[in-house]
């Protein structure tokens, strides 16, 4: 099985850097994909109040043999939820789900800025955190200006900001500020929802190392400092993503990689600052 390394996050908590995702894995199969999961080593995982499988999760967690204390749960609190009530309904369905008494982490989803309630539901996490219901605060989806307002608001920073983020995508104006800030990158889609797995730069970068093109992908993220969550819901597949801390891409890999970017033409999923839809 695969020791996964540990990011120590601000508030002094220490999340795996490599877990699991299950964003559109059926509900009726997130038990089994989840407990494959941990059984290849994965100690992140990581569901969403807005994926519907969080009640999948909770029972892979209870039938794992694995002390709790080992997971790392996040779940992430659904757009229409920001309002004060409505975030602690949701926060209290999320832990009945899971069957969780302590979250390990919880994001708010998207910022929604058309709504305007994320500062709203910001505090609300605050709370939660400060009540010991949740260790670990964050956000998904964040722009500077969504960061800095519910940091100039409440005077608290999340941990992570959970981005799309891939070769095709790479987000690197980001990096100063969420740095700066104390604030770790978490990528999603880290494979481009498929796209960059096909890109003939890869696949040779692959060929060098004797590694598939999701191996060589997940460990320019690990390289980066960054968390990851890939999601697959084959065990063979999921067994060989975890499988990246025995190579390192070279110096001239990474320069190949960097000149992958498309920019904005890149993105596969919502413009934070622009999306505005609620589940």
């Amino acid at each position: 099985m695969v020791n996964v390394p540990t990011i120590q996050l601000s508030d002094g908590s220490s999340i795996p850097q490599l877990g699991l995702g299950v964003w559109q894995v059926e509900p009726e199969i997130t038990a089994r994909v989840v407990s494959d999961g941990i059984a290849a080593g994965y100690r992140l995982i990581d569901t969403a109040e807005g994926y519907h499988n969080e009640e999948g999760v909770g029972e892979a967690i209870r039938s794992a043999g694995v002390p709790r204390s080992q997971l790392f749960i996040t779940s992430k609190l659904r757009n229409g939820g920001h309002a004060r009530d409505a975030a602690l309904k949701s926060f209290d369905a999320t832990m009945a789900a899971l069957g969780l008494e302590q979250l390990d982490m919880f994001l708010i989803h998207w910022p929604v800025p058309s709504q305007d309630k994320y500062v709203e539901a910001w505090k609300v996490m605050v709370e939660l955190q400060q009540q010991g219901r949740i260790k670990s605060i964050g956000v998904s989806n964040f722009n500077q200006d969504h960061l800095q307002r519910i940091i100039d608001e409440t005077g608290v920073k999340p941990v992570v900001n959970q981005i799309e983020l891939h070769p095709y995508f790479q987000q690197t104006d980001k990096r100063a500020f969420l740095k700066q800030n104390g604030i770790h990158i978490e990528a999603y889609s880290p494979l481009g929802s498929g796209s960059v797995l096909k890109d003939a730069a890869i696949a040779e970068i692959g060929r060098k190392h004797g590694k598939s093109a999701a191996q060589v992908i997940i460990r320019w993220h690990v390289q980066q400092g960054d968390i990851v969550i890939p999601k697959s819901t084959h065990a063979d597949r999921m067994a060989a993503n975890i499988d990246v801390f025995g190579f390192a891409l070279d110096s001239t890999d990474l320069q190949t990689i960097a000149g992958l970017d498309k920019g904005e033409g890149g993105r596969t999923g919502a413009n934070p600052a622009t999306a505005d839809f609620l589940f």
